[in-house]
Parts: C-alpha cells; structure tokens; sequence
C-alpha cells in the first residue's frame, strides 16, 4: 500500500507541474523514446535525474524531468522527498499556445530611471548577473522567439547641419549622413538660419533626402541663398 501510495503522489506532483507550464504546448517531444538519465541517489545535490518506484503489482518505473523542469531528491528525518520545481535549461523549443486565453506574469518591478539606467553592455544569450542596466524584451514575428533590445537601438535620433552650396541652392535638396531612414513628419524638424519650416510646405522628406520648397506667398514667402544654414533633427 505505501508502494502504491508513493506512485500516486509522484504522479501527482509531476502531472500537476507539467499542467502549469506546458497546458498546450507543442513542439517538445511528444513521440519516440526518452533517454532514462541515471539513477538519482537521494541525499545527494542534484537537479536531474530517475526516480525509480515500484508500482502496486511490482514492476520498477521511472519518473523524471527535462525541458527547463528540474528535481531535486533528499532525504530528511528518514523520508525521501523528491521535488520537481520550475527553472533550468531547455533542452527542447517550446511555444504555449494561448489561444486567446491571457499568459502573464504578476509582480514584475518597474524600473526606476533614476536608480538604474538603460543597458549599455548587453551581449548575446547573456546571463542574469553578467551586465548592468535594463534591457526591453521584444518578439519575433518569424519564429515568435522573445529576445532583448537595446533602449538606445529602440529609440534613434540624429542632427546634421549643413551649410548650402550654389548647387543646393538650385537643387533644395539635403541628404543626411549615412542614409537613415527619416521617420513620418511629427519626428521631423527643419530648421533653416535658426526659424523653423513648416512640415510637408516649407520642406518634404523621402527616404534620407530633406527637399526644401521655398513660398512665395506673402508674408510667408522666403528665399533659399548661399551659405544658409539648415538643420535636420529627427527622431524614432
């Protein structure tokens, strides 16, 4: 009876543990065999492994964990506890399927700006406790992987001054360092000997190229001469 028992509450555990992290979940092993891991020797420190249990007609079986799952087997006051517990490494990809159900995850910190700033040293398939700063979690829409971004990679801005040439001067166009891709108008900002002109009149953006359209409209009619200073500033 306590054979039977024994089976039952590892059973259990390890069905209610499955249920919580991979409710419909694909793309892990569902067919073929598992390679048994050794024998877990209980009292020793150890995250992986068999649990070997004698079910009520006597035949062994053996229970373990893969797949970012781990156990952990000790034995206190003469009792064998075998734990399976959330954490470690995925040995297989794994998507959950939602299916339009909420996954979420409660009592996250909110970063402080002031205390911690945005990652600078951030590296590749980093672990925690090896760089500084925060980074944003972002997903891929190919293979709906979940990877990290730089906040300055997010968030690009960039200004380029130029002093315009009898060739501008016939031409009115400016096109910016590096080629960025400017961004829509509201991100945009020309500014020409100090005055601001006005988005999609004054001047039209496309691609990395600023054109200027001088008016002719009185009293907001201005002139594009030599040695003008325009300013591009943007952001995205």
């Amino acid at each position: 009876m306590m054979k039977k028992q024994l089976l039952k509450h590892h059973l259990n555990a390890l069905t209610a543990l499955v249920l919580l992290v991979s409710t419909t979940a694909f793309a892990q092993q569902k067919t073929g065999d598992v390679t048994k891991q050794d024998d877990i020797v209980p009292g020793t420190t150890v995250t992986e492994g068999a649990v070997r249990v004698i079910d009520n007609k006597g035949t062994i079986k053996y229970l373990q964990a893969k797949n970012g799952i781990t156990l952990l087997s000790n034995t206190t006051d003469d009792v064998t506890t075998t734990t399976w517990q959330l954490g470690g490494t995925l040995t297989d990809s794994t998507y959950v399927d939602v299916d339009t159900k909420i996954f979420a995850l409660d009592g996250i910190k909110l970063v402080d700006p002031s205390t911690l700033a945005a990652s600078t040293d951030a590296t590749d398939k980093s672990d925690h406790g090896t760089g500084t700063g925060w980074t944003l979690l972002v997903r891929d829409e190919k293979t709906g992987e979940t990877k990290k971004l730089k906040a300055t990679d997010l968030i690009q801005s960039g200004q380029e001054k130029f002093t315009t040439t009898a060739a501008q001067v016939t031409s009115k166009e400016f096109t910016l360092t590096g080629d960025p891709a400017l961004p829509k108008y509201s991100q945009v900002w020309v500014y020409r000997n100090g005055a601001k002109l006005i988005a999609n009149l004054d001047y039209t953006i496309s691609g990395s190229k600023v054109t200027l359209v001088p008016q002719t409209t009185v009293p907001n009619d201005w002139q594009l001469f030599e040695n003008d200073v325009i300013e591009v500033h943007y952001i995205k």
